[in-house]
């Protein structure tokens, strides 16, 4: 009987999550992953974490809550960094910590250490450390690897051809039936933001899907080529530290420089340190080159009357903008 593996969906979910799947069924195990954020979810994630922590975090507890009687082990490393010189969200670096010791009754963790701050070398220590929990043969875990990051790559290049990772989830081993952009004349709007909040439909009200039915054209901070962030984000006075910080202060600025956007939508959770920083840099740069921008702030108590109010505003901003485009307003 094969281990069952659970992988949470939330969090590293959207960026990590066809890598991690495939390696561990090609070790022979059964990855269940935890059921779509829903109302119970959040309800047991709020109930379980301490109050000082976003929106994301809670919601990520309820998704170890709802993994912890189906699964053998859940899969929770400690994302401390995925690139040299950059580190991820401060909340990442204690995460296992922060579960175990408010979750009760869990299975064992697999928590291990994920730090390229140095370099790359680390990255196979983890992925062996991580393998050993299905089995010892190493060669084995190696070429698990191997096989997982093909599947990857191929993940990856759906969504820079602007496939939303949603999508691209279901869709990476057959790239005939991924939904790519949809509507090719209709405004392209910019969605800014940590891909937790962008792509989990229930915390964020089914964002995507409702700018779709106004007929949008979306992209995303994931759909950037990595070369065009890092040109970008190298025109900051000091350098980015925070990986998501530099894609997404890459990625706006060249949306915006590059004039490919017709608006920006900045999706945050309410208490995010980080984006109280990313937020301010990416408004200044849109407002210098007059670029529409809106922000949607989301917690446990945010209410799908009041996203659908600020969509339907921004919408009718930019018709207005668009039928009148020779006037251009005192606040750019």
């Amino acid at each position: 009987m094969s281990l069952k593996i659970g992988i949470p969906q939330s969090l590293f979910y959207y960026d990590y999550l066809p890598l991690w799947k495939e390696f561990f069924s090609e070790l022979g195990a059964e990855v269940i992953v935890s059921s779509r954020t829903n109302k119970s979810i959040l309800n047991h994630g709020v109930s379980n974490c301490v109050d000082e922590a976003c929106l994301p975090v809670k919601v990520y507890h309820g998704h170890v809550i709802d993994l912890r009687d189906k699964v053998d082990y859940i899969f929770m490393p400690k994302i401390i960094s995925t690139h040299k010189r950059e580190y991820g969200c401060p909340k990442y670096l204690g995460l296992p910590e922060m579960v175990q010791n408010s979750v009760s009754n869990l299975p064992p963790c697999i928590d291990v250490n994920v730090n390229l701050i140095k370099s790359n070398s680390g990255l196979m220590d983890a992925v062996i450390e991580t393998g050993k929990y299905i089995t010892p043969n190493i060669s084995k875990i190696k070429k698990a690897y191997k096989v997982a990051a093909k599947h990857y790559e191929n993940y990856k290049r759906l969504i820079n051809k602007g496939v939303i990772p949603i999508e691209a989830i279901k869709s990476y081993n057959n790239a005939a039936k991924a939904i790519g952009p949809v509507n090719n004349n209709g405004p392209i709007f910019m969605l800014v933001g940590h891909p937790y909040n962008l792509y989990d439909e229930y915390i964020n009200m089914n964002l995507i899907k409702k700018l779709w039915s106004y007929g949008v054209r979306i992209v995303t901070s994931e759909m950037i080529d990595t070369e065009k962030v890092d040109f970008y984000s190298d025109k900051l006075p000091k350098r980015m530290f925070w990986s998501y910080g530099k894609r997404i202060i890459g990625s706006s600025f060249y949306m915006i420089n590059e004039n490919e956007v017709d608006g920006i939508i900045y999706v945050s959770s309410f208490g995010c340190g980080v984006d109280s920083i990313l937020i301010d840099l990416v408004q200044r740069e849109a407002r210098e080159k007059g670029i529409p921008f809106t922000l949607l702030t989301i917690d446990e108590h945010t209410g799908e009357a009041g996203i659908n109010t600020r969509i339907e505003a921004f919408m009718d901003m930019i018709n207005r903008r668009n039928r009148n485009e020779n006037y251009i307003s005192t606040h750019g």
